[in-house]
């Protein structure tokens, strides 16, 4: 055998005193995530047409100026 094959086979041993973590699903979070994400949509979609109203009044007076200053 040669030396890389003795490296190879060697495994290393993690000494600790706390137990090893095992995951587990974050079903808390994922309520809090969708909770925030159905108060935004809540609270945002009734916005909307006036963001809409002020989008497209910012278009029209640019519009507007752009045309007067040519």
């Amino acid at each position: 055998m040669s030396e890389s094959d003795d490296e190879s086979t060697v495994k290393k041993v993690v000494r600790t005193v706390t137990p090893s973590f095992r995951g587990r699903p974050d079903q808390e979070m994922n309520v809090i995530g969708v909770t925030y994400f159905l108060l935004l949509l809540i609270l945002l979609v009734p916005l909307l047409p006036f963001v809409l109203i002020v989008w497209l009044l910012t278009k029209l007076f640019g519009a507007v100026k752009r045309r007067r200053s040519s």
